[in-house]
Formats: structure tokens, sequence, C-alpha cells
């Protein structure tokens, strides 16, 4: 009976629907070089959903005190949709949702005539799907080493590199085995070091999402990352080495009505039309042009509690319309919901208090958090909002990494929070 039982147990640990794989994966032969052995160091963490007055609110002291000595934003504006996957990329590559391809965090891709979604783990780690050069892959170009303890798309060989270390994203592995292994690479010979790591923690987005983000919940969370980040601070000061720390999120978050959500509206042709999103932002994929603009007039007329837009008339300020969709992605019409209600297109029973995706330029909540500190960062330095994009050129100038290509960021954060050498 014992090996009977031990053979079961054993089955459902072999189980693909079971398994995580918690191992380090190594890149090898890879070196820094002599010049970047000398360069500065930089973790950049994100606390999902941690909203830009998140801190202040439930006093995460720990986080105030480490950048109350080094720079605080009073906000850091997300790129449309603000949702997690496009923006977390558009921290690392310095491009808008709509230039990455990573335009939401579902989507259709015509050409493919396929679908991406953050929850397949097959298309996420298919390097394919995104474009840009996040910063593991121009550091690891430039003969700098970089890990990453989980980030959108740190798992997808883009132009064929992955980071010289880095984890496929589990929640299994315990927040002081995270840190260990981040001062572990930090512990390193010179050469085999990384400079750039990145990490992150889901728990506050999750609070926010079941709870919403006036709730004691979330506030625990915002406690829980406030603590770990102090642990992780004072673990990679034994090290002896002068390193860099970037807090920032993907986006905010907000309470919304969900107890009378938008459901399909009635204009919508199913024959006619693929639809991908939901919630904040529902994308039509027309499967004959013609039948474009006989809906759009259709969903203009009958639109209530929500507003309909053409890939042609979208808003300029989003870089989200026909001009700004680089690889096709961006759906032909556009139905995106009066704050602060939402869709319910497929009747899900039971919907979040807490979402995000709206227009950060007319939802502050959206807006996410941006704190700093080491020895790069100018002191006692706060910093009106600004894009989430310019962080990729903020890194960037740190490390000493040389970019010539695309890129919609700018230098302005750069120039205003970091020391002169």
């Amino acid at each position: 009976m014992k090996r009977y039982i031990y053979f079961i147990i054993s089955l459902l640990m072999a189980a693909p629907a079971f398994a995580q794989d918690t191992t380090q994966k190594i890149v090898p032969g890879r070196e820094n070089s002599i010049a970047q052995q000398k360069k500065p160091y930089v973790i950049l963490i994100s606390a999902d959903g941690f909203r830009y007055d998140y801190a202040k609110k439930y006093n995460a002291q720990h986080l105030l005190a480490l950048s109350g000595e080094g720079v605080q934003a009073e906000s850091m504006i997300p790129s449309y949709p603000s949702v997690t996957f496009p923006n977390h990329y558009a921290l690392v590559s310095g491009l808008y949702p709509s230039h990455s391809g990573l335009v939401n965090n579902v989507f259709y891709d015509r050409e493919r005539g396929d679908s991406y979604s953050m929850g397949d783990k097959q298309k996420v780690k298919d390097s394919s799907w995104y474009f840009g050069t996040p910063l593991w892959v121009l550091a690891e170009q430039q003969k700098m080493l970089s890990a990453s303890f989980y980030w959108v798309a740190s798992e997808a060989a883009i132009q064929g590199i992955n980071p010289s270390y880095y984890y496929i994203y589990n929640e299994k592995i315990a927040i002081h085995d995270r840190i260990s292994a981040v001062v572990n690479w930090l512990k390193l010979p010179e050469e085999k070091r990384p400079h750039f790591i990145t990490f992150y923690f889901p728990q506050v987005d999750h609070a926010g999402h079941v709870f919403s983000p006036d709730a004691p919940e979330t506030e625990h969370e915002v406690h829980f990352v406030d603590s770990a980040v102090n642990e992780l601070n004072k673990a990679v000061k034994t090290t002896g080495l002068n390193v860099n720390f970037i807090f920032v999120a993907d986006h905010g978050m907000t309470k919304v009505y969900r107890d009378h959500p938008i459901g399909i509206p009635a204009a919508i042709d199913t024959n006619k039309f693929k639809i991908s999103g939901d919630g904040i932002l529902v994308e039509l994929y027309a499967k004959d042009k013609t039948a474009i603009q006989p809906a759009y007039e259709q969903l203009k007329a009958e639109a209530k509690d929500y507003d309909v837009y053409l890939k042609t008339n979208m808003p300029a300020n989003l870089h989200y319309s026909a001009a700004d969709d680089w690889h096709n992605r961006i759906g032909d019409i556009l139905l995106i919901p009066h704050y602060p209600k939402v869709f319910n297109l497929w009747n899900r029973k039971t919907l979040n208090m807490g979402w995000h995706g709206y227009d950060p330029y007319k939802v502050k909540d959206m807006h996410a958090t941006f704190l700093a500190w080491g020895p790069a960062f100018k002191p006692h330095t706060e910093v009106p909002p600004f894009k989430n994009v310019d962080v990729f050129n903020l890194v960037n100038r740190i490390l000493g990494l040389k970019y010539s290509g695309k890129t919609d960021g700018t230098d302005e954060l750069a120039d205003k929070v970091l020391r002169k050498k």
C-alpha cells in the first residue's frame, strides 16, 4: 500500500499542472569584460500594483526612509493600457506597448492568426512575440552580466539572449531564498558577477485586485514588501558593494463599480469580429474589413458608460492608435469603459474589487511608484510625475551602456536624479 501511495504521489509531482520549475538557470561561458567589471550595480525592483501613494498611505517606513536619502517621485505614469505585461516591458525596453509589440496582457496577432496571453507559458517564453532590446539583453551584448529573479520576458531568449542567471516565474520560492540568491550573485568573482539585476513582487497587486486598494489585506502586503526590501537592502550591504536600488511598479490600482458591469454590446457580431480583452479594454479584430465602419457606427449609437474608438482615432497621447501600431496588433475597434465602470463580456460570476488599465492621464490611481537610492542618485531629491519609458535611459546612464536603437524615453529623468560624474 505504501508503495502505491508513493507511486501516486510521484505521478502528481511529475504532472505538468502541479510542477513548478524552481531551479536557477545559468547560461554557461559568459564573463564580464574587464571594462564592465568596473561599472556600477543596479537592482531594479518591481512591486506589481504598488500605487503611487501606497508608501505614504500605509506608512511603508523602510521604503520612505531609504528613498528619503535618495529620490522620490510624486508618481510615475504608466504606458497605456496600464496593465502588467506591457508596462513591465516598457520599463526595461523604453518602448510604448504599441511599439514593443506587447500591446496588452492578452492580444491577437493578425499575421500569425494567433493570440498571446500572459497565462500561456509557451507564448511567454517565445521570443518572437517581443520587439525592442530589454536592458538585460543590452547589457549582455556589451559583455556585462545580468540576472533576473523574475521580470516579464526574461524567460524568452530575445535576440537569442537570456540573462546570465534567471528563474522561471513561480511563487514557490520563499522571499528569504530569493534574497539569498541575489546576495550570492553579488558575491561571485568580478568576472562572473551580474551588474544588472531584476526582482519582482506580486503580492500587492493580488491583494488590490481581490480586496481593493483600501483594504487591510492590501496594507498588509505593502508592509510585507516594505520589510522584504529592507531585508534585501541590508543583505546587499554585507557584500561591501555600493549598489543602486530602483523601486518601481507597473501601474496603480483603483476601486471599481463591479455590481453593475457592462455586458457584451448588441452591436458586436462575433461572426464578423474576434474579441480580445475584457474589463478595462475590449479590442475587436475584424475578420472582414468592410464590417469595421458599420459596426463602429452602431456601437457609437448604442454606447452607454463606455467610449468607442477606431484604431485610427484613438487619443494621440495614449500612443495606441494606427499611427503607433508598429506590429499591427491593436484592434480595429476599441471599447473603453468610463471610470469606474468595467466590462464583463464573459459573464464571470465574481469580478475583482480593484482594477487597473484605465487611461493614466484621466485616472490618477493608475499612477505607479518610483523610488531610488544608492551612490548614483542625488540625495533628498523629489521629482514630478514622468513617463515610465524614461527608466530605460536612466538605467543605461548608470550602467554606462550604449544604445543606438529606437526608444520612446528621454534623458529628462536621468538628468534630474543622477549625480554629475
